[in-house]
């Protein structure tokens, strides 16, 4: 079985906060917040995981990746 990424539980966790606001400012929110307070490991896991198991990501956590990419 198949368990999910601490990084993709917890951005999808991150997203459900910002479901109110317009999905363009919402993601540039998710992505602010994992810029200040992740640690580039687990950056580096959830643009892999964006990659690999998008459709495991909320779609405003894939929306807000675009902004994390280097």
């Amino acid at each position: 079985m198949h368990t999910q990424s601490p990084q993709v539980r917890m951005a999808n966790e991150i997203a459900v906060q910002f479901h109110h606001q317009p999905a363009g400012q919402a993601a540039a929110a998710i992505a602010q917040h994992i810029k200040l307070f992740w640690d580039p490991r687990m950056k580096a896991e959830l643009l892999d995981k964006a990659q690999t198991e998008a459709a495991s990501l909320d779609p405003l956590v894939l929306d807000a990746v675009t902004f994390l990419k280097p």
